[in-house]
């Protein structure tokens, strides 16, 4: 493979269908030295669209690193490869905002807000009480899990009332299409491949029901020296600002690096929302940000998945973010 700025190691896989890459594969990727970064993504706009304009735009090379980039299948698995040393970066959703809450990772800069998670059913289903006894399928402490929890909340319900089962993402499309299982939790790109095969699909919850903010966020390793991570965050904010001023653009790039149809991509990008780097930089100072995750918090809490609901400052570098967008 020719060397460049940035590396893609699965870029020639379906978006809905790309697999986890495994632990030791990541570690044979990089070298350890400060102006190396590899950095973990999941495949959809959310996940890619600013390490494609970095690399496009130049921002590595820019700020003295080389990136290696990686796929992978969910933020879980990525906070695994955190811990394990095998990664510097990655991307996680919402609903495993609980892995940096719970010390495994820290938060070096909000991404997004999005509203793409949702309770999906076979056709007929009209609510949460017709999958009362049935198979519903999670990646679990994902964002799918996430908007599963918050649905049966609001009905009334727990997962005692359903039949949930652990899913990787590519064999919840497969298993959904296919009438193996009744329902699931999971989330858009995915969800627009799912309903080519069973157009009939039902959308039984949505985190945008909620009304409140699910934050998406790029993570980074506890080992990592702090002046690394300022370095990234600067190109992190230098490729949003890119991303805010020029979204038709970014879309394309996004399709370009995840390797599906610009229409593809747009779909996916109408489930997010962008921030200007001056108004995350703004929010974080505000307090908002830290609202944001301690609300997170206090849900992860009532799943069990956390003990306690810690100071968000615990886990989100926002002095570093807001410094960093001071440079």
């Amino acid at each position: 493979m020719p060397r460049k700025s940035i590396r893609h190691a699965v870029t020639a896989l379906p978006l809905a269908f790309m697999l986890s890459l495994s632990l030791s594969a990541c570690s044979n990727s990089a070298s350890e030295d400060n102006s190396t970064v590899r950095f973990g993504y999941i495949g959809d706009y959310n996940g890619a669209s600013l390490l494609a304009i970095a690399d496009k735009q130049g921002l590595w090379k820019k700020a003295g690193l080389t990136a290696h980039v990686k796929s992978f299948n969910n933020g879980p698995v990525q906070v695994q490869a955190l811990s394990a040393g095998d990664l510097d970066y990655g991307y996680i959703g919402p609903g495993a905002m609980w892995l940096p809450a719970s010390g495994k990772a820290k938060v070096i800069a909000i991404d997004t807000l999005t509203h793409a998670d949702r309770v999906i059913g076979q056709p007929g289903m009209t609510s949460m009480k017709d999958l009362k006894g049935k198979r519903v399928a999670v990646p679990e402490g994902t964002s799918g899990d996430m908007v599963l929890n918050i649905a049966l909340a609001k009905a009334g319900m727990t997962a005692k009332d359903i039949n949930k089962v652990n899913m990787d993402p590519s064999t919840i499309v497969s298993a959904f299409s296919s009438g193996k299982i009744d329902g699931a939790g999971f989330f858009y790109p995915a969800i627009d491949t799912i309903k080519k095969k069973v157009p009939g699909l039902v959308e039984i919850a949505s985190t945008k029901d909620t009304g409140d903010a699910f934050p998406t966020a790029f993570v980074a390793g506890n080992k990592v020296p702090r002046a690394k991570n300022s370095k990234v965050i600067k190109v992190l904010q230098q490729a949003n600002d890119w991303r805010k001023q020029h979204p038709d653009e970014s879309i394309a790039l996004a399709a370009k690096m995840l390797q599906v149809t610009d229409a593809q991509a747009k779909s996916d990008a109408s489930h997010v929302e962008t921030l200007s780097t001056a108004d995350l930089a703004a929010k974080t100072k505000s307090g908002e940000v830290n609202q944001w995750l301690k609300k997170l918090g206090e849900f992860f809490v009532r799943n069990k998945q956390l003990d306690h609901n810690p100071d968000p400052s615990d886990y989100y570098e926002g002095d570093l973010y807001g410094q960093s967008y001071g440079k």
